[in-house]
Protein backbone atom coordinates (compact mmCIF):
# COMPACT_ATOMS: atom_id res chain seq x y z
CA UNK A 1 0.00 0.00 0.00
CA UNK A 2 1.06 3.68 -0.73
CA UNK A 3 0.90 6.81 1.18
CA UNK A 4 0.35 5.91 4.19
CA UNK A 5 1.52 8.45 5.87
CA UNK A 6 -1.54 10.93 6.61
CA UNK A 7 -1.55 14.36 8.36
CA UNK A 8 -4.47 15.90 9.25
CA UNK A 9 -5.50 18.92 10.18
CA UNK A 10 -8.04 19.53 13.37
CA UNK A 11 -8.97 17.50 16.07
CA UNK A 12 -12.56 18.31 16.69
CA UNK A 13 -14.74 15.85 15.11
CA UNK A 14 -14.03 14.42 11.70
CA UNK A 15 -10.17 14.71 12.24
CA UNK A 16 -10.07 11.91 15.43
CA UNK A 17 -13.01 10.17 13.18
CA UNK A 18 -11.04 9.93 10.12
CA UNK A 19 -7.92 9.09 12.13
CA UNK A 20 -9.68 5.82 13.56
CA UNK A 21 -10.14 4.80 10.02
CA UNK A 22 -7.34 5.10 8.66
CA UNK A 23 -5.42 3.43 11.51
CA UNK A 24 -7.57 0.41 10.95
CA UNK A 25 -6.84 0.29 7.30
CA UNK A 26 -3.46 0.10 7.91
CA UNK A 27 -2.23 3.80 7.54
CA UNK A 28 -0.36 6.03 10.00
CA UNK A 29 -2.41 9.02 10.84
CA UNK A 30 -0.89 12.53 12.33
CA UNK A 31 -3.27 15.15 13.49
CA UNK A 32 -1.93 18.80 13.91
CA UNK A 33 -4.50 21.06 16.22
CA UNK A 34 -4.08 24.98 17.03
CA UNK A 35 -5.70 24.29 20.18
CA UNK A 36 -3.14 23.98 22.72
CA UNK A 37 -5.32 21.35 23.85
CA UNK A 38 -8.92 19.12 23.63
CA UNK A 39 -11.69 22.41 23.16
CA UNK A 40 -14.02 21.78 25.52
CA UNK A 41 -18.05 23.55 25.70
CA UNK A 42 -19.24 24.06 22.27
CA UNK A 43 -23.30 22.96 21.61
CA UNK A 44 -24.82 20.09 21.51
CA UNK A 45 -24.74 17.52 18.25
CA UNK A 46 -26.98 14.80 17.43
CA UNK A 47 -26.87 11.35 15.39
CA UNK A 48 -30.01 9.96 14.22
CA UNK A 49 -30.75 7.40 11.33
CA UNK A 50 -28.72 4.10 10.53
CA UNK A 51 -26.06 5.34 8.68
CA UNK A 52 -24.92 7.64 11.90
CA UNK A 53 -25.51 4.90 14.09
CA UNK A 54 -24.20 2.24 12.15
CA UNK A 55 -20.46 4.42 11.61
CA UNK A 56 -20.89 5.17 15.56
CA UNK A 57 -21.26 1.24 16.36
CA UNK A 58 -18.36 -0.10 13.96
CA UNK A 59 -16.04 2.46 15.74
CA UNK A 60 -17.10 0.91 19.40
CA UNK A 61 -18.28 4.64 20.88
CA UNK A 62 -21.69 4.42 20.33
CA UNK A 63 -22.02 3.10 24.35
CA UNK A 64 -19.74 5.82 25.37
CA UNK A 65 -21.97 8.46 23.64
CA UNK A 66 -25.28 7.30 24.73
CA UNK A 67 -23.60 6.96 28.41
CA UNK A 68 -22.22 11.05 27.90
CA UNK A 69 -25.45 11.69 26.12
CA UNK A 70 -27.84 14.85 27.03
CA UNK A 71 -30.72 13.05 27.45
CA UNK A 72 -33.09 16.23 26.37
CA UNK A 73 -36.87 16.52 26.46
CA UNK A 74 -39.10 18.79 24.74
CA UNK A 75 -38.44 22.49 24.18
CA UNK A 76 -40.14 25.22 24.89
CA UNK A 77 -40.98 28.75 23.25
CA UNK A 78 -41.33 31.13 26.31
CA UNK A 79 -42.58 34.56 26.98
CA UNK A 80 -40.63 37.74 28.11
CA UNK A 81 -41.89 36.45 31.69
CA UNK A 82 -41.05 33.30 30.99
CA UNK A 83 -44.67 31.67 30.86
CA UNK A 84 -44.59 28.36 28.04
CA UNK A 85 -46.28 29.23 25.12
CA UNK A 86 -45.31 26.57 22.56
CA UNK A 87 -43.61 23.13 23.10
CA UNK A 88 -41.37 21.55 20.44
CA UNK A 89 -40.74 17.89 20.09
CA UNK A 90 -37.43 16.39 21.35
CA UNK A 91 -36.83 14.51 18.08
CA UNK A 92 -37.20 17.36 15.99
CA UNK A 93 -33.85 18.94 18.37
CA UNK A 94 -31.85 15.74 19.40
CA UNK A 95 -32.07 12.48 16.61
CA UNK A 96 -31.34 8.81 18.47
CA UNK A 97 -28.36 10.56 20.42
CA UNK A 98 -27.56 13.79 21.01
CA UNK A 99 -24.17 15.10 23.11
CA UNK A 100 -22.13 18.33 23.77
CA UNK A 101 -19.94 18.43 21.00
CA UNK A 102 -16.64 18.19 23.61
CA UNK A 103 -17.82 15.25 25.01
CA UNK A 104 -18.23 14.11 21.85
CA UNK A 105 -14.23 15.23 20.67
CA UNK A 106 -13.03 13.21 24.28
CA UNK A 107 -14.70 10.65 23.19
CA UNK A 108 -13.06 10.39 19.69
CA UNK A 109 -9.49 11.59 21.37
CA UNK A 110 -9.64 8.53 23.77
CA UNK A 111 -10.97 6.41 20.99
CA UNK A 112 -7.62 6.70 18.80
CA UNK A 113 -5.11 8.53 21.36
CA UNK A 114 -3.01 4.90 21.19
CA UNK A 115 -2.06 4.21 17.59
CA UNK A 116 -2.29 8.42 16.29
CA UNK A 117 0.29 11.38 17.00
CA UNK A 118 -1.48 14.53 18.55
CA UNK A 119 0.40 17.72 18.13
CA UNK A 120 -1.74 20.12 20.38
CA UNK A 121 -0.88 24.20 19.74
CA UNK A 122 0.59 24.55 16.37
CA UNK A 123 -0.83 24.52 12.66
CA UNK A 124 -0.26 24.39 9.13
CA UNK A 125 1.38 27.87 7.73
CA UNK A 126 2.63 26.25 4.01
CA UNK A 127 1.85 23.05 1.73
CA UNK A 128 4.76 22.35 -1.00
CA UNK A 129 3.75 19.31 -2.93
CA UNK A 130 5.66 17.23 -5.01
CA UNK A 131 5.58 13.74 -7.18
CA UNK A 132 6.17 12.13 -3.83
CA UNK A 133 4.36 13.53 -1.07
CA UNK A 134 3.84 17.41 0.50
CA UNK A 135 6.41 19.31 2.09
CA UNK A 136 4.29 21.01 5.38
CA UNK A 137 5.35 23.81 7.51
CA UNK A 138 3.94 24.63 10.57
CA UNK A 139 3.53 27.63 12.43
CA UNK A 140 5.84 26.81 15.48
CA UNK A 141 7.01 23.01 14.67
CA UNK A 142 10.07 21.92 12.02
CA UNK A 143 8.88 21.12 8.47
CA UNK A 144 7.45 17.65 8.05
CA UNK A 145 6.88 15.34 4.69
CA UNK A 146 3.61 13.33 4.45
CA UNK A 147 2.26 11.51 1.58
CA UNK A 148 -1.59 13.08 1.70
CA UNK A 149 -2.59 15.91 3.76
CA UNK A 150 -6.51 15.98 5.11
CA UNK A 151 -8.18 19.15 6.39
CA UNK A 152 -10.50 18.31 8.97
CA UNK A 153 -10.18 21.77 10.59
CA UNK A 154 -13.68 23.08 9.68
CA UNK A 155 -16.06 25.96 8.39
CA UNK A 156 -12.45 28.41 8.45
CA UNK A 157 -10.15 25.64 7.12
CA UNK A 158 -7.07 26.66 6.70
CA UNK A 159 -6.17 23.80 4.65
CA UNK A 160 -8.89 24.66 2.30
CA UNK A 161 -7.45 28.65 1.87
CA UNK A 162 -3.98 27.49 1.24
CA UNK A 163 -4.91 24.70 -1.19
CA UNK A 164 -7.84 26.11 -3.14
CA UNK A 165 -7.56 30.10 -2.14
CA UNK A 166 -9.88 32.60 0.05
CA UNK A 167 -12.60 31.45 2.08
CA UNK A 168 -14.78 33.95 0.89
CA UNK A 169 -15.13 31.95 -2.48
CA UNK A 170 -16.37 29.23 -0.38
CA UNK A 171 -18.00 30.13 3.14
CA UNK A 172 -21.98 31.08 2.04
CA UNK A 173 -23.17 33.36 4.83
CA UNK A 174 -27.02 32.76 6.04
CA UNK A 175 -27.64 35.74 7.47
CA UNK A 176 -27.53 34.74 10.73
CA UNK A 177 -24.93 35.29 13.48
CA UNK A 178 -24.87 32.71 16.56
CA UNK A 179 -23.03 32.89 19.65
CA UNK A 180 -23.25 29.85 22.70
CA UNK A 181 -21.72 29.51 26.07
CA UNK A 182 -21.55 27.84 29.25
CA UNK A 183 -23.48 29.13 32.15
CA UNK A 184 -25.24 28.44 35.42
CA UNK A 185 -28.28 26.48 35.46
CA UNK A 186 -30.26 28.93 37.32
CA UNK A 187 -33.47 28.25 35.90
CA UNK A 188 -33.44 25.02 37.39
CA UNK A 189 -34.05 23.38 33.95
CA UNK A 190 -34.56 19.64 34.09
CA UNK A 191 -32.98 18.04 30.14
CA UNK A 192 -34.66 20.61 28.50
CA UNK A 193 -34.77 23.81 27.22
CA UNK A 194 -36.40 27.47 27.06
CA UNK A 195 -36.43 30.02 23.69
CA UNK A 196 -37.44 33.50 24.12
CA UNK A 197 -37.72 34.86 20.09
CA UNK A 198 -38.43 38.49 19.13
CA UNK A 199 -37.95 39.79 16.08
CA UNK A 200 -34.71 38.78 14.29
CA UNK A 201 -33.28 37.56 17.20
CA UNK A 202 -33.65 34.29 19.57
CA UNK A 203 -31.96 33.55 22.62
CA UNK A 204 -32.20 30.14 24.65
CA UNK A 205 -31.05 27.92 27.71
CA UNK A 206 -30.71 24.42 27.75
CA UNK A 207 -29.70 22.45 30.62
CA UNK A 208 -26.23 20.33 29.91
CA UNK A 209 -24.34 17.04 31.66
CA UNK A 210 -27.45 16.05 33.98
CA UNK A 211 -28.61 19.30 34.43
CA UNK A 212 -25.60 20.56 36.80
CA UNK A 213 -25.01 23.53 34.02
CA UNK A 214 -26.56 25.00 31.15
CA UNK A 215 -25.92 26.30 27.51
CA UNK A 216 -26.67 30.17 26.89
CA UNK A 217 -27.58 30.63 22.62
CA UNK A 218 -27.91 33.90 21.09
CA UNK A 219 -28.83 34.10 17.45
CA UNK A 220 -29.39 37.44 15.34
CA UNK A 221 -29.77 38.88 11.64
CA UNK A 222 -27.48 40.15 10.49
CA UNK A 223 -25.69 40.74 7.25
CA UNK A 224 -21.83 39.80 6.99
CA UNK A 225 -19.87 41.96 10.04
CA UNK A 226 -16.07 41.19 8.90
CA UNK A 227 -14.99 40.57 12.84
CA UNK A 228 -11.84 39.05 14.09
CA UNK A 229 -13.40 35.41 14.98
CA UNK A 230 -10.38 35.57 17.38
CA UNK A 231 -11.42 39.52 19.18
CA UNK A 232 -13.49 37.90 21.92
CA UNK A 233 -13.60 41.43 23.32
CA UNK A 234 -15.21 42.91 20.07
CA UNK A 235 -17.66 39.61 19.65
CA UNK A 236 -19.27 40.23 22.66
CA UNK A 237 -19.68 44.02 22.68
CA UNK A 238 -21.60 43.74 19.68
CA UNK A 239 -23.63 40.82 21.07
CA UNK A 240 -24.40 42.92 23.92
CA UNK A 241 -25.41 45.92 22.07
CA UNK A 242 -27.90 43.40 20.16
CA UNK A 243 -29.67 42.11 23.31
CA UNK A 244 -29.45 44.46 25.61
CA UNK A 245 -33.09 45.31 26.81
CA UNK A 246 -34.44 42.32 24.72
CA UNK A 247 -36.17 40.96 27.16
CA UNK A 248 -36.37 37.34 29.54
CA UNK A 249 -33.02 36.51 30.35
CA UNK A 250 -31.01 38.41 27.89
CA UNK A 251 -29.01 40.61 30.43
CA UNK A 252 -28.59 37.93 32.70
CA UNK A 253 -27.11 35.77 30.46
CA UNK A 254 -25.07 39.09 28.61
CA UNK A 255 -23.32 39.23 32.43
CA UNK A 256 -22.76 35.36 32.72
CA UNK A 257 -21.27 36.04 28.79
CA UNK A 258 -17.91 37.94 30.80
CA UNK A 259 -17.22 35.06 33.01
CA UNK A 260 -17.74 31.69 30.73
CA UNK A 261 -14.53 29.87 30.13
CA UNK A 262 -15.81 28.74 26.35
CA UNK A 263 -17.94 31.47 24.59
CA UNK A 264 -17.91 30.79 20.66
CA UNK A 265 -19.32 33.41 18.36
CA UNK A 266 -19.37 33.12 14.11
CA UNK A 267 -21.39 33.16 11.25
CA UNK A 268 -24.31 30.54 10.87
CA UNK A 269 -22.58 29.69 7.22
CA UNK A 270 -22.53 26.61 4.89
CA UNK A 271 -19.15 25.75 2.45
CA UNK A 272 -20.04 25.31 -1.56
CA UNK A 273 -16.77 23.52 -3.08
CA UNK A 274 -17.41 21.82 -6.94
CA UNK A 275 -14.20 19.54 -5.13
CA UNK A 276 -12.89 18.62 -2.31
CA UNK A 277 -9.55 17.73 -3.08
CA UNK A 278 -6.69 18.89 -5.23
CA UNK A 279 -3.43 16.79 -5.75
CA UNK A 280 -2.48 15.66 -2.62
CA UNK A 281 -5.00 17.02 -0.61
CA UNK A 282 -8.80 16.40 0.43
CA UNK A 283 -11.15 17.35 2.85
CA UNK A 284 -13.90 16.35 4.82
CA UNK A 285 -16.33 17.36 7.81
CA UNK A 286 -17.45 21.45 7.57
CA UNK A 287 -13.75 22.41 5.94
CA UNK A 288 -15.32 20.16 2.60
CA UNK A 289 -19.21 20.52 3.24
CA UNK A 290 -20.12 22.78 5.95
CA UNK A 291 -23.97 22.41 6.27
CA UNK A 292 -24.37 25.37 9.21
CA UNK A 293 -25.20 24.49 12.68
CA UNK A 294 -28.64 25.22 11.96
CA UNK A 295 -29.05 21.79 10.22
CA UNK A 296 -28.64 19.46 12.64
CA UNK A 297 -25.99 17.47 10.38
CA UNK A 298 -23.02 18.34 10.12
CA UNK A 299 -21.57 15.86 12.80
CA UNK A 300 -23.31 12.94 11.27
CA UNK A 301 -22.05 14.38 8.62
CA UNK A 302 -18.82 14.46 9.50
CA UNK A 303 -18.24 11.14 10.88
CA UNK A 304 -19.80 9.30 7.65
CA UNK A 305 -17.35 11.61 5.50
CA UNK A 306 -14.93 9.92 7.45
CA UNK A 307 -15.81 6.71 6.97
CA UNK A 308 -16.12 7.20 3.28
CA UNK A 309 -13.00 8.45 2.46
CA UNK A 310 -10.84 6.14 4.96
CA UNK A 311 -12.55 3.71 3.13
CA UNK A 312 -11.53 4.53 -0.23
CA UNK A 313 -8.13 5.08 0.33
CA UNK A 314 -7.60 1.57 1.73
CA UNK A 315 -10.07 0.28 -1.00
CA UNK A 316 -7.21 2.13 -3.91
CA UNK A 317 -4.34 0.70 -2.03
CA UNK A 318 -3.16 4.16 -0.90
CA UNK A 319 -4.27 5.47 -4.52
CA UNK A 320 -5.53 9.17 -4.09
CA UNK A 321 -5.96 10.03 -7.46
CA UNK A 322 -8.76 6.73 -7.81
CA UNK A 323 -9.60 7.07 -3.74
CA UNK A 324 -10.56 11.05 -3.83
CA UNK A 325 -12.66 11.08 -6.55
CA UNK A 326 -14.13 7.93 -5.46
CA UNK A 327 -15.07 9.27 -1.89
CA UNK A 328 -16.43 12.55 -4.35
CA UNK A 329 -18.96 10.42 -5.60
CA UNK A 330 -20.08 8.58 -2.83
CA UNK A 331 -20.61 11.66 -0.83
CA UNK A 332 -21.78 14.36 -3.01
CA UNK A 333 -25.20 13.89 -3.17
CA UNK A 334 -25.34 13.28 0.66
CA UNK A 335 -23.67 16.34 1.34
CA UNK A 336 -25.75 18.20 -0.62
CA UNK A 337 -28.87 16.40 0.65
CA UNK A 338 -27.99 17.26 4.33
CA UNK A 339 -26.84 21.13 3.17
CA UNK A 340 -30.57 21.77 2.12
CA UNK A 341 -31.68 20.83 5.85
CA UNK A 342 -29.86 24.56 6.51
CA UNK A 343 -31.01 26.40 3.49
CA UNK A 344 -34.67 27.21 5.27
CA UNK A 345 -33.98 27.14 8.97
CA UNK A 346 -32.32 30.68 9.15
CA UNK A 347 -35.33 32.65 8.00
CA UNK A 348 -37.37 30.78 10.40
CA UNK A 349 -34.75 31.09 13.34
CA UNK A 350 -34.56 34.73 13.67
CA UNK A 351 -37.89 35.84 11.29
CA UNK A 352 -36.74 39.87 10.29
CA UNK A 353 -39.94 41.69 11.64
CA UNK A 354 -42.40 41.02 14.55
CA UNK A 355 -45.17 40.28 12.71
CA UNK A 356 -43.46 36.86 11.24
CA UNK A 357 -42.21 36.39 14.78
CA UNK A 358 -45.57 36.80 16.24
CA UNK A 359 -46.81 34.12 13.55
CA UNK A 360 -44.26 31.34 13.79
CA UNK A 361 -44.85 31.64 17.63
CA UNK A 362 -48.41 31.01 17.00
CA UNK A 363 -47.85 28.27 14.66
CA UNK A 364 -45.33 26.62 16.95
CA UNK A 365 -48.69 26.85 19.46
CA UNK A 366 -50.78 24.39 17.53
CA UNK A 367 -48.23 22.71 15.46
CA UNK A 368 -48.42 19.72 18.24
CA UNK A 369 -52.08 18.90 16.96
CA UNK A 370 -51.50 19.27 13.57
CA UNK A 371 -51.16 16.78 10.93
CA UNK A 372 -47.71 17.51 9.57
CA UNK A 373 -46.29 17.82 12.84
CA UNK A 374 -43.45 15.66 12.67
CA UNK A 375 -42.77 16.62 9.25
CA UNK A 376 -39.22 18.44 9.97
CA UNK A 377 -37.93 15.66 11.86
CA UNK A 378 -39.15 13.19 9.38
CA UNK A 379 -37.03 14.76 6.24
CA UNK A 380 -33.94 15.32 8.91
CA UNK A 381 -34.00 11.57 9.22
CA UNK A 382 -34.37 10.63 5.11
CA UNK A 383 -31.44 12.98 4.35
CA UNK A 384 -29.62 11.37 7.35
CA UNK A 385 -30.23 8.07 5.89
CA UNK A 386 -29.75 8.88 2.56
CA UNK A 387 -26.79 7.06 1.66
CA UNK A 388 -25.78 3.19 1.28
CA UNK A 389 -22.42 2.78 3.04
CA UNK A 390 -19.53 0.24 1.91
CA UNK A 391 -18.44 -2.06 3.89
CA UNK A 392 -14.49 -1.59 3.69
CA UNK A 393 -13.35 -4.50 5.82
Amino acid sequence: MTNVNVLISGASVAGPALAYWLHRHGFTPTIVERAPALRDGGYAVDFRGRAHLSVLRRMGVLDDIERARTGMGSMSYVDGAGRPQAKLPADLFSGDVEILRGDLARILYDATKEHTEYVFGDSVASLTEDADGVTVTFERGAPRRFDLVIGADGLHSTTRRLTFGPEERFVKHLGVYCAIFTTANHLGLDHTGHAYRTAGKLVAMYSARHNTEAKAVFYFGSPELGLDRRDVTRQQAVLAERFTGNGWQSDRLLRDMRYAPDFYFDSVAQVRMDAWSRGRVALVGDAAYCPSSLSGMGSGLALVGAYVLAGELAAADGDHRIAFARYEREMREYATGCQKMGDGVAKLMVPGSRLLASVLNRYYKVMPYLPGKNMAAVMARKAAENITLRDYS
